[in-house]
């Protein structure tokens, strides 16, 4: 892996995720549906990802709800009573990209040189409330987990749910995910299928940027329509 010392959500950070499958987007990648057809999110982001390449520029809506911008500036606050908790020092990076394919991550912190992860998570308190009462980390932020350890091979990855809304002994559920590497060579595999399908989609998306041509009209007569000819002009 190749770390890169930007700042989460600057104008740097944003550019090295262009066309890249990162830990924010393992579950739309990985989404289906029951009738075998390919789930409307995971070919979103096919296209997403495909048109950032083709454009370089970010395709995302960029859009940060209120709650949103309350846990990102908690996050802080979620790191230091991780510390104080386990006696161990977080240490921060702004992107880890994987050395051979278009993906990374963005972790929130790590340990000892990549032994282990954190990924805090600061919800609305009915959310952290769940949390408390069921133990379990949601399957979406499972699967962002699955993403960071494969990409930067961290043996177990501890995530934090920090409520400050409540009680001192309830404002914390601290859940360790430990590396299991069947699981890590699984993911690979569908992380490797799935850019492999954006690479069609760009070739075939480049392909008809050519058959269209650079005025935009070349291909009409491909479908019996000749624009040389007037709607009211009969054969």
């Amino acid at each position: 892996m190749t770390m890169y010392e930007v700042v989460q959500r600057s104008p740097e950070w944003v550019a090295l995720r262009l066309g890249r499958v990162t830990s924010s987007v393992a579950a739309e990648m990985q989404a289906s549906r029951r009738d075998g057809k390919e789930a409307a999110g995971r070919r979103n982001l096919r296209v997403r990802l495909m048109l950032e390449r083709l454009t370089g520029r970010s395709q995302e809506n960029g859009f940060v709800s209120r709650a949103m911008e309350q846990g990102i500036a908690r996050e802080a606050d979620a790191s230091a009573l991780y510390e104080a908790l386990t006696g161990q020092i977080v240490q921060t990076t702004g992107f880890v990209a994987h050395d051979t394919l278009l993906a990374g991550c963005s972790p929130d912190g790590y340990l000892n040189d990549w032994e282990g992860l954190v990924e805090a998570k600061c919800p609305l308190p009915a959310t952290h409330l769940t949390y408390l009462q069921t133990g379990a980390i949601p399957g979406d932020y499972r699967l962002q987990i699955t993403h960071q350890l494969w990409i930067t091979g961290a043996r177990w990855c501890d995530w934090l749910s920090y409520g400050p809304e409540f009680p001192e002994p309830l404002q914390v559920k601290l859940v360790r995910v430990v590396r299991d590497e069947g699981e890590m060579v699984a993911y690979g595999g569908l992380v490797r299928q799935f850019l492999k399908e954006v690479d069609r989609e760009l070739e075939a998306v480049q392909a008809l940027m050519a058959a269209i041509g650079p005025r935009g009209h070349e291909g009409l007569c491909d479908h019996g329509t000749d624009p040389q000819r007037s709607v009211a002009d009969p054969q």
